[in-house]
């Protein structure tokens, strides 16, 4: 309490000690409180093992915390949906409970069987409601508007998915994949877990993405709210298959090197009664309830209920529903949504935040959500210390992603919203000739030191109805007619597919400590997501994704998703995005150039329309040779191929060694590169080569190159590709080490 380490990180927050001491405290307290009547957090967070419908030696036994109500049964199928013979018990604490015996050595609740809690409330009416800890529900398809039902889940051995591989490693940092399961066919219907398994991880997987973040799991009943507004938190999503259809894509994305984060909404939950746990709410109390009562329980933008944090039985469901994800489905970690509106009392409503303390450090500060969130992250990173947890939250809150221990929240990453509202602004409203390279530099650049962020030039929020992706905005109708190879592109095409790559790469490189893209931006796709609705007819023609475009060989889209590829690769060969030095050394706005080193690169942007810098110097850090790692102009990516990789640029020291103001740009090093205009390209530094060879040696190289490819199998190889192999093998020959075919074939760990 009286060594808060994330003060001394930031002395600015020494005006709100007390709040911090408050704040951490508060958590103490809690944690002490759990210890002491539960055995502690992890064994709190086991409250599925209680909860619900459970195996108990000789029978299953189902209890509910619901206070409000007056009597309590049990129905479903099992017992024709009459309750007389299955009454519930009610203790103390207000939990009710039943212990079903076996019929005949069976379960008398068979597998996959529908299943409701049925309770009377003070008026003396019988309302039926689906267990709030159910595994799995479902709903009559042919039947419109139909209401869900709960559905008892415990299927035999024989069918229940075993696990195959393990999780692999924490990366260096998250390179992640948005997707929507739901909406990832080509097909204008809803797709499985198993199909997306099979047909859109191996295409994350060759785009060298090392995450991939799940939306729309947990069941919502309805399919438009994108999956944020959950009925029932322990249940997989019915739509798309069944819990062991879940886990087969979680263990083939393993088997790929993918991790795989959960979408989860713990920030608030469907305003529906009859599905939801809403429906537990008659009134009561906000001690007795799910939720707050009034108007603080109740979200107006969002329509839905708010969760009252400082409830012992909400702390208990919120922290094993964690737990749940992270145990039965093996998931890697989370991204949790509306973290700004579990912040604050606002809800971050009307609020445009300035960067003051004081809007994050006040009596608009929720203290109880923030000590359930330290609370989770604690939770989270003890059971699973290798996991990924993001946090979405637009306020920028100074801690939100420190330690607990240091009186932070506890968080790894905070998504850096920003950014795609800065991309967004410049591409509706300012003309190329407008853009400042300064305040684009700065917009990326300004995020809390030592709290990491997950950057983004656009996520499902800018593909949604109503907005427009990158791709579109730059070239909106020409998308339909202007993607053929087999015509010229035209100027907006040009430009569109020219800014995309640069818009994408320099977000990555310069927004934040991992990456996001969300499924389908990665190659330009062409339309929005319009969720089937009563305004479009109940369509799924914009609910899909339309692969074809980018597998299509004569269409541009091609390119967009080979610089993407490509971009992850950088990360892979380079760890830049983990890498602490980032130094921008020049933001020109007369040249409309941007310069910076991140990591062992160093990035070149010309963002300028019509001007190519032949000669043009930029500062570095290390003196030698420097050459070309990635090039947005390449032919392979549809640019124009005006820059050279086989080119050798030489440095030149700048001023007096270790006086900045002396050097050029503040760098001690400089070298001369080719900047076309609408490009960006990063450079790496290369050893010198040893040694020389005559052709003869070469010529053999090129030969055992030729055989190589041909024994192991590949079929295409691009001629970058193939020139990139030649560099290695003659990198090898020089260094005197054996060559082997074997290595042109890595596979990635």
């Amino acid at each position: 309490m009286e060594n808060i380490g994330l003060l001394s990180i930031d002395p600015g927050l020494g005006s709100f000690k007390d709040h911090f001491r408050y704040k951490v405290q508060r958590y103490i307290d809690q944690k002490q409180l759990i210890e002491k009547y539960e055995g502690g957090l992890e064994e709190f967070s086991k409250g599925y093992l209680k909860f619900g419908f459970n195996r108990e030696e000789g029978g299953i036994v189902y209890r509910e915390w619901a206070p409000a109500a007056q009597e309590a049964q049990v129905i479903g199928d099992f017992n024709g949906w009459d309750g007389s013979n299955h009454r519930m018990e009610k203790n103390e604490f207000g939990v009710w409970s039943i212990k079903i015996p076996d019929s005949g050595g069976d379960p008398a609740i068979p597998h996959n069987s529908r299943v409701k809690f049925r309770f009377r409330h003070g008026n003396g009416v019988w309302v039926d409601r689906i267990p709030a800890w159910i595994r799995y529900a479902t709903v009559d398809p042919t039947n419109f508007g139909a209401p869900y039902d709960g559905v008892y889940w415990d299927p035999p051995p024989s069918e229940r998915y075993q696990f195959k591989y393990p999780r692999p490693p924490k990366p260096k940092a998250p390179r992640v994949y948005e997707a929507h399961v739901g909406m990832s066919s080509s097909e204008p219907r809803i797709n499985t877990y198993r199909e997306f398994a099979d047909d859109v991880l191996p295409r994350i997987w060759a785009n060298n993405y090392n995450t991939v973040q799940l939306m729309a799991v947990m069941e919502h009943s309805y399919y438009g709210s994108f999956g944020y507004h959950v009925t029932n938190f322990f249940a997989v999503s019915s739509r798309s298959g069944t819990p062991e259809d879940l886990k087969y894509l979680i263990d083939k994305a393993h088997s790929l090197g993918l991790r795989v984060l959960m979408d989860v909404v713990h920030s608030h939950a469907s305003n529906n009664i009859t599905d939801g746990l809403n429906g537990f709410d008659v009134g009561q109390s906000s001690q007795d309830s799910y939720f707050h009562t009034g108007d603080r329980g109740y979200h107006k933008l969002w329509d839905s209920r708010l969760f009252n944090y400082a409830n012992w039985e909400v702390i208990r469901f919120l922290l094993s529903n964690l737990r749940w994800w992270l145990e039965e489905y093996k998931f890697d970690g989370f991204r949790f949504d509306g973290v700004t509106s579990m912040l604050y009392h606002h809800h971050g409503i009307n609020m445009v935040f300035t960067g003051d303390y004081n809007e994050y450090f006040s009596e608009a500060t929720d203290v109880d959500a923030v000590v359930y969130l330290m609370l989770a992250n604690s939770l989270i990173h003890n059971i699973l210390p290798d996991a990924t947890v993001i946090a979405e939250d637009v306020s920028g809150m100074p801690g939100l992603g420190r330690s607990v221990s240091e009186g932070g929240i506890g968080f790894d990453y905070r998504l850096a919203m920003a950014i795609p509202d800065k991309w967004i602004d410049y591409l509706k409203n300012k003309s190329d000739e407008e853009w400042s390279m300064k305040e684009i530099s700065w917009s990326l650049t300004n995020r809390r030191y030592t709290e990491k962020c997950v950057a983004y030039a656009e996520s499902h929020d800018q593909a949604i109805v109503g907005d427009k992706t990158i791709a579109f905005l730059l070239m909106d109708k020409e998308m339909y007619s202007g993607m053929s190879c087999l015509t010229d592109a035209s100027p907006m095409i040009e430009r569109g597919i020219a800014l995309h790559k640069m818009v994408h790469l320099l977000t990555m490189a310069l927004g934040g400590e991992g990456y996001l893209n969300f499924m389908g931006n990665e190659f330009g796709h062409p339309e929005w997501i319009d969720f089937p609705r009563e305004g479009n007819g109940w369509s799924y023609d914009k609910c899909r994704r339309q692969w074809n475009l980018v597998d299509t060989e004569h269409l541009r889209y091609k390119f967009m998703n080979a610089f993407d590829k490509a971009m992850n690769l950088l990360d892979e060969k380079y760890s830049f995005l983990a890498s602490t030095k980032q130094i921008v050394s020049s933001t020109n706005e007369e040249d409309k150039v941007i310069v910076f080193e991140r990591g062992d690169l160093v990035f070149v942007f010309n963002f300028h329309p019509e001007n190519t810098y032949d000669g043009y110097k930029v500062g570095c850090d290390l003196p030698g040779k420097y050459r070309v790692a990635l090039d947005s102009d390449d032919w392979e990516f549809g640019g124009l191929g005006r820059v050279g990789h086989d080119v050798d640029h030489f440095t030149s020291p700048e001023g007096i060694p270790g006086v900045p103001e002396t050097n050029f740009n503040n760098r001690p090093n400089s070298f001369k590169i080719l900047s076309p205009a609408r490009t960006c390209v990063a450079y790496c530094r290369v050893e010198e080569m040893e040694g020389n060879h005559n052709s003869g040696d070469l010529g053999a190289v090129n030969e055992t190159l030729t055989g190589a490819v041909a024994k192991s199998g590949i079929l295409k190889v691009s001629m970058r590709h193939y020139q990139q192999m030649l560099w290695r093998s003659r990198t090898i020959l020089r260094h005197g080490l054996l060559w082997l075919p074997m290595m042109l074939v890595q596979p990635r760990k």
